[in-house]
């Protein structure tokens, strides 16, 4: 079974960015190809159990397992030593990935408190959309009372784009929550 998502990807927005474009094949069109969620935590050097944490809870939001990252070298200012645990990621592709997108945009961006949208400048130059997400306690799939401490993520979504605009149009079709621009 197909993600909703990708259905509506594959049925209305593809003929949108042919027609917006002028796009010549179909190959052409800008694609989706995986979401990186990232899990940062500097707080772990005096804690390690919260690396923990949030293994358990990005694996609850994703359901795929999360990579522990470590640190490649050693910073004495902040105390951390080479090879320790400082925050989990994870890369979603296929199904997951689409599923993914689809709640982020349909329901936990929307449970953001005074949420207006999020920015449209976020664009790397090469297509790629990164938002930052303060609180992980947006998601439905968190449990408000068993968190031990509100934790912030990062969220890339790459892209086949060439250029950000094509990206941004992709985005917008899919239902990305672009903030309105003032006049």
């Amino acid at each position: 079974m197909k993600p909703r998502l990708y259905g509506v990807y594959q049925e209305a927005i593809v003929p949108k960015l042919m027609d917006e474009f002028k796009y010549k094949s179909i190959m052409q069109v800008p694609r989706i190809h995986k979401v990186v969620i990232n899990m940062g935590l500097g707080e772990a050097i005096q804690n390690p159990k919260l690396i923990d944490n949030a293994v358990t809870q990005i694996g609850a939001i994703t359901g795929q397992r999360p990579v522990v990252t470590k640190a490649r070298k050693s910073i004495a200012t902040f105390k951390l030593r080479q090879d320790m645990r400082i925050g989990a990621a994870v890369t979603l592709r296929g199904a997951r990935m689409w599923e993914f997108l689809d709640r982020l945009m349909n329901i936990a961006l929307p449970r953001v408190r005074d949420f207006r949208g999020v920015s449209d400048k976020a664009f790397d130059g090469r297509g790629n959309y990164t938002l930052g997400v303060r609180e992980q306690i947006i998601f439905p799939e968190i449990d408000y009372d068993k968190i031990e401490k509100i934790m912030g993520m990062n969220i890339t979504v790459v892209t086949s784009a060439d250029t950000d605009e094509e990206s941004r149009s992709l985005l917008r079709h899919l239902g990305m929550p672009f903030r309105k621009k003032k006049n």
